[in-house]
């Protein structure tokens, strides 16, 4: 059977069972949970693989949540993974949020029912069995940096190392027998229906801690330390360096007081803040967060307060590879969208934990439309759901064929040409360099 007889049952596969895949979408939609607390979405996740798709070799809990299926496990040769996120970001004035405030403002509902529906296509039609390679399906937790505090406690009881989902599946080993990675993400296109290869920031984040000394704040403010003052400081510190940072490295500092003080009446003593620092590569990362640190630091030191700083490691920039787009983009004008209808690179100053892997592997990460507004915002809605569902599956589905199909030809042709910008080592080296606590 030739390649476009096999890319013709996957699609039909996809269509006949839609249904189902628009459901599991729904229901995840309807039940936000954030990042590793994802117990009921997981369990979604493995009914569908087992009641819809028959599967029953199951990882469950891969990293704290989450759950893995492997396909073609018999046979040799390279293995894609098929990635989707399980969490759902704070969203509170969204109308769809739930009492807690979370939602799938993110789109992450999508994504798990885009990648069942790959499962679907490749399954459902049988051309799995026709494909020389592995198969992996991997729901993964914890993509939105959120709830540091909750995250913190898992790590203080051994439960996770790491905050994103993925570096802690990098971590235990979940990507060591993978050989490149596939995922997507949703997007307000506009006029426009997919954008292909997107590049984006990386980030570290921080938990600052400013150390006053407390005195009543009417009759004896002189006797204390203002630790509101200093983190006032620190904000303008940061704010006079905007200018040191080159346009092309796309850098930002984005911060939130999460405590101002106790009472009005007493001089701030404790104040607590939140930020991220992002950039566009790793060597500019680095820069801008020594000089946000020496901003930071300069704030407590001009009144005369202390400073900690606790630094966590953040996401990697993703990076793009050129020989997967290609591959990709034939696929999607396979499905009938035109190039005219296509956004040729994307440049997202935000961040993904899908960058990790980028920097080890060879990946794909899109973003189709059918949706409209921003992100996590209030106006997010789906519009066209069958476009955002089903055209996502049918075309990285087809794109596993194209790898896999002839020996897996494409496939092995990719990664004898590449070369990973990090090893495994090389990477949990360079986060467990930004795991540290800074006093001054």
């Amino acid at each position: 059977m030739d390649k476009t007889q096999l890319k013709e049952r996957v699609i039909k596969a996809i269509e006949e069972n839609k249904e189902a895949i628009i459901n599991i979408g729904r229901k995840i939609y309807k039940n936000p949970e954030f990042g590793y607390k994802e117990f009921e979405t997981t369990k979604s996740v493995i009914e569908f693989f087992k009641n819809e798709l028959q599967l029953d070799n199951i990882e469950e809990n891969i990293a704290y949540t989450g759950c893995r299926a492997r396909l073609n496990e018999d046979k040799e040769g390279i293995k894609i993974a098929i990635l989707g996120e399980l969490d759902g970001i704070s969203c509170s004035e969204h109308c769809d949020a739930n009492t807690i405030g979370a939602s799938h403002t993110c789109g992450h509902n999508v994504q798990i029912a885009g990648m069942l529906g790959v499962a679907v296509g490749l399954i459902k039609s049988g051309v799995f069995k026709e494909l020389n390679g592995k198969i992996d399906f991997i729901a993964t937790p914890a993509e939105e940096f959120i709830e540091l505090a909750y995250r913190s406690k898992l790590k203080e009881d051994g439960k996770i190392k790491y905050f994103g989902g993925k570096q802690e599946l990098i971590r235990k080993g979940a990507f060591d027998d993978i050989d490149m990675s596939l995922m997507f993400h949703v997007l307000d296109n506009g006029d426009q229906k997919v954008l292909v290869g997107p590049v984006s920031n990386g980030f570290i984040g921080k938990e600052i801690k400013f150390i006053g000394k407390e005195a009543h704040a009417g009759s004896a403010p002189y006797e204390g330390i203002n630790a509101l003052n200093a983190a006032m400081l620190a904000i303008n510190n940061v704010n006079a360096q905007r200018e040191t940072f080159k346009e092309a490295d796309r850098v930002r500092f984005h911060p939130i007081i999460t405590k101002g003080g106790d009472i009005v009446n007493v001089v701030p003593a404790d104040v607590r803040m939140e930020a991220y620092v992002r950039a566009r590569t790793i060597d500019s990362l680095i820069d801008a967060n020594k000089k946000v640190n020496r901003g930071l630091i300069a704030g407590a030191m001009a009144v005369g307060a202390e400073i900690e700083i606790k630094e966590i490691p953040g996401y990697l920039p993703i990076l793009r590879h050129n020989s997967m787009e290609k591959i990709l983009k034939e696929n999607i004008n396979y499905i009938g969208i035109n190039d005219d209808e296509i956004i040729e690179g994307g440049d997202f100053t935000g961040s993904f934990d899908f960058g990790d892997v980028s920097h080890i592997m060879p990946t794909l990460h899109p973003m189709f439309g059918g949706v409209k507004g921003a992100l996590h915002t209030r106006n997010y809605h789906i519009e066209d759901e069958e476009f955002a569902y089903l055209a996502p599956a049918k075309s990285l589905a087809l794109t596993v064929v194209d790898l896999l199909f002839d020996n897996a030809k494409l496939g092995k042709e990719i990664l004898s040409n590449f070369k990973p910008t990090m090893t495994k080592k090389e990477y949990l080296d360079f986060l467990n360099s930004n795991d540290k606590i800074i006093r001054a």
